[in-house]
């Protein structure tokens, strides 16, 4: 469902499908593959749900290294956060010295950094120093922060 988020470590030995159990509606989903940061992990699973409500007008973190503030556990120096803005609604953050960020245009327009954008876009931000994410009439997207 929307706002669903699951994380999988496969270490070894998983078998694993992706399927739409809906036979009329079809689905939309990101899948994301970061590769860990050392091999021999034991396979996991995580599912949550993160609503449009609780994302709305904000940057909400969905996964990190620790799993702090309720997010899903990652096994990797990164943080993503999910963004839901209606109208022309803004969220800004700042970029941590040596660390980059990525921003993923999932649904909708925007403007990063003030280049336009629009869904299944991407932008990579290296050497910033802070990032803004500007609606033009709504848009869903997920941003990295990237070591």
């Amino acid at each position: 469902r929307r706002g669903d988020v699951q994380r999988m470590t496969a270490g070894s030995g998983v078998r694993h499908s992706e399927f739409n159990g809906d036979a009329k509606d079809p689905v939309e989903f990101l899948q994301i593959w970061l590769l860990p940061e050392r091999a021999g992990l034991k396979p996991s699973y995580e599912e949550k749900r993160f609503p449009q409500a609780e994302r709305a007008g904000a940057m909400t973190l969905i996964a990190s290294r620790d799993g702090r503030d309720d997010s899903l556990t990652i096994h990797q120096d990164v943080d993503i956060y999910g963004a839901y803005l209606e109208g022309e609604d803004v969220v800004e953050t700042t970029i941590d010295a040596g660390r980059g960020a990525w921003v993923q245009i999932a649904r909708g327009a925007a403007t990063v950094n003030g280049t336009p954008v629009e869904s299944g876009d991407g932008v990579a931000l290296e050497d910033e120093t802070a990032l803004r994410i500007q609606a033009r009439g709504g848009v869903e997207a997920l941003v990295f922060d990237l070591a």
